[in-house]
């Protein structure tokens, strides 16, 4: 799930939305000097074993009053308060930061919003922050979502190819929530697509959401793409990804977002 996303579980904070714009930029502004903004990593397993191949970085803000507010009311909350490529960056640097020395050969899988990727300074930024952190770039996937696809595809693409020449896998997150268009898995560099949790809900129980995971493997093959499943809750969804072909997946069944020294635990257990 991209970081602009809610996260399975997380609670709306309707209160929040009715705050001032400018005391809520007051509040994130402080939250970021405190430390307050936090990354959980929800781990990724591989299909084939069963073993925790990576994870993906989320954003958490412990807010003092409204208590653990999660990624997309915490984005949502950036927006409103004019921090909308501040927090962003934050977390972005953050991330690679707590995983620059966690255990070799685990993936770190990283959200972008368009603007990040779309600005100029981007490609320079990244790489400055994995070789800081001294994350190997092959380690690295970069989530996009459609939204950042549909404004400029060829800039997207143009974009893309650097990091991806640098070793970073990129990741199409979501696929299946939005429109769907097959164009982007022609021109675009991926390496996976991201199934959104819409596309696994039913697939222990609805022959037709099966039918679609099935489609949606065999093309991914076809292409040489991996088909990471995102929201497996159940034993049942689970098995039916690892039987339809997917490569990995992540979901409550797993584990729920972790610390980095948790998901370290759980790795090395």
């Amino acid at each position: 799930m991209a970081i602009l996303e809610r996260s399975h579980g997380d609670s709306a904070q309707p209160a929040l939305f009715s705050r001032a714009s400018a005391e809520l930029a007051d509040e994130l502004e402080l939250a970021l000097r405190l430390g307050q903004i936090e990354i959980r990593f929800q781990p990724q397993f591989a299909c084939e074993d069963g073993r925790i191949v990576g994870a993906e970085a989320l954003a958490r803000w412990q807010h003092p009053s409204f208590g653990e507010i999660g990624a997309r009311d915490l984005f949502d909350a950036a927006a409103k308060a004019g921090m909308a490529e501040e927090l962003p960056r934050h977390v972005l640097s953050l991330a690679i930061a707590t995983a620059g020395d966690w255990p070799l050969g685990l993936r770190l899988s990283l959200n972008v919003t368009p603007k990040q990727l779309l600005s100029e300074g981007f490609l320079a930024r990244i790489t400055a922050e994995l070789k800081d952190s001294g994350l190997d770039p092959k380690l690295v996937t970069l989530e996009i979502t459609e939204e950042l696809l549909l404004d400029d595809l060829d800039l997207a693409a143009r974009r893309l190819a650097p990091l991806r020449e640098m070793g970073i896998q990129i990741a199409l997150d979501d696929f299946g929530a939005g429109f769907c268009n097959f164009d982007y898995l022609k021109r675009l560099p991926l390496d996976a697509l991201k199934l959104d949790r819409s596309m696994v809900q039913g697939i222990a129980s609805d022959e037709r959401d099966l039918a679609v995971l099935r489609a949606i493997a065999t093309l991914a093959q076809v292409l040489g793409l991996d088909v990471v499943a995102e929201g497996i809750e159940t034993e049942e969804q689970r098995r039916a990804v690892v039987a339809e072909g997917c490569a990995y997946w992540q979901g409550f069944l797993g584990a729920e977002p972790l610390t980095r020294e948790a998901l370290i635990e759980l790795a090395n257990a």
